[in-house]
């Protein structure tokens, strides 16, 4: 697990030709790979959980991720110089991380093995969160950013969000659940270290993915106001230290939307960037409303370069490297934009039916399941949000950490719906 929320400058990989191509292979990469075949010995052996009532969210993914890889081939239909053999190799890894969500479904038998999932969730996150601490107060290691400000630790910033919501996440779901007698000392660790961790990164997407994870805890805990009032406590306490962290940046994003006194800036602002490219992604949506430029398209110079006049007159206040070029490409980073930039209406329909399936079973299950099975719904709604929010800032980048949240939490959903986890320890 910890080999997955790590970034892929800090483990070792390689480089392989696949003809014109070289994509990299990490270490988490190989991990991958090799749990989805051990967990497919097992499935093969020993493996009899009933999958009837989770059969919505198998074919809500196998339909995602086929036109996902579909994706990459009909674009060669038209004009566009799109670049099939690169966009299929990250396709491929987004399709690899999926397996983490078949380990989940097989591995995830009894509250055990959910009990360490869980478990070394929190005490990777503990680690992050100390690195990041450490990052903040100026020591400089792992690609630290001057000290008092925003922190990657060793995931970078989004990931690191979504890590450390994933930890909160525990916490608030043994408040919420306290039937479900989840360990004291690792829902502490994994609200401590997910707050610290949710604030240090500075993530807003984090911090609001964690919000609706802590909405949907209170939900579940609506019958205890003192319960209620603790996880939304948790959730403010998140919240307000991002913003806190982040106020300069949220100031100019306001004065970028007239409000107030615009002051001149040279830099690249995060939140005037981020809409800037929402902004061409949107357009190359509205040229190719039901397929997308495929996957990844959006990144190249082909797709993009129509609409940069349009941007800059949009955007007169943006420095020039905000923009993409071949040199920047930066993509959408926003994953709901680009679905449609890249995928059409019928892969953002796809996308977003895949979420929301998730959400619908695993918030059944967490709803009206005993609970120590309805523990593993919430935890998978939780996670589920957590990761939403981030890829609201990430956009579909393949083989991330908030990747393999989001895979993580469809194989919950998966457990949950079949009663994976239901066995006595």
């Amino acid at each position: 697990m910890p080999l997955v929320f790590l970034h892929v400058e800090h483990q070792p990989g390689f480089d392989i030709s696949v003809g014109s191509t070289r994509p990299h292979f990490a270490l988490a990469d190989v991990f991958v790979l090799v749990l989805g075949v051990l967990a497919t010995v097992v499935a093969v052996r020993h493996w009899q959980a009933p999958l009837r009532a989770a059969w919505p969210i198998v074919l809500a993914a196998g339909l995602f991720l086929a036109w996902a890889v579909a994706s990459c081939f009909y674009p060669l239909l038209g004009s566009d110089p799109y670049q099939w053999r690169t966009h299929l190799v990250t396709v491929g890894k987004f399709v690899e991380y999926a397996l983490l969500a078949w380990a989940v479904v097989v591995l995830v038998r009894r509250r055990t093995d959910l009990n360490l999932l869980a478990a070394v969730v929190v005490i990777w996150s503990v680690a992050a969160s100390l690195v990041g601490v450490l990052q903040m107060m100026g020591v400089h290691i792992t690609s630290a950013w001057p000290a008092g400000r925003r922190q990657p630790s060793f995931l970078g910033h989004h990931d690191f969000a979504a890590l450390s919501g994933a930890a909160a996440s525990v916490a608030i779901v043994a408040i919420a659940l306290p039937a479900a007698r989840i360990d004291r000392r690792l829902a502490i660790a994994g609200g401590i270290s997910g707050v610290a961790g949710l604030i240090v990164s500075g993530s807003t997407a984090g911090a609001a993915g964690f919000a609706l994870a802590a909405v949907a805890a209170a939900i579940v805990a609506r019958r205890s106001v003192r319960r209620v009032l603790a996880i939304l406590a948790i959730a403010a306490v998140a919240g307000g230290g991002v913003v806190l962290l982040r106020g300069g940046d949220i100031a100019s994003f306001v004065h970028f939307l007239g409000i107030g006194k615009k002051e001149q800036t040279t830099g690249v602002e995060t939140y005037t960037q981020r809409t800037l490219l929402v902004y061409i992604g949107w357009r190359i949506f509205l040229d190719h409303p039901a397929v997308g430029a495929g996957w990844d398209g959006s990144t190249e110079q082909w797709a993009y370069s129509p609409y940069l006049a349009d941007a800059h007159r949009k955007f007169p206040d943006a420095p020039e490297l905000a923009f993409p070029s071949p040199a920047h490409s930066w993509g959408v980073q926003n994953a709901y934009v680009q679905a449609l930039s890249d995928l059409g209406i019928v892969g953002a329909l796809l996308f977003a039916g895949l979420l929301a399936t998730g959400l619908v079973i695993a918030g059944k299950r967490a709803l009206r399941a005993p609970p120590a099975q309805a523990a593993v719904g919430l935890i998978a709604v939780c996670w589920l949000l957590v990761a939403m929010g981030c890829l609201s800032a990430t956009g579909f980048i393949a083989g991330i950490p908030t990747d393999a949240l989001l895979w993580l939490a469809l194989g919950l959903v998966v457990a949950a719906a079949a009663g994976l986890a239901d066995a006595r320890d």
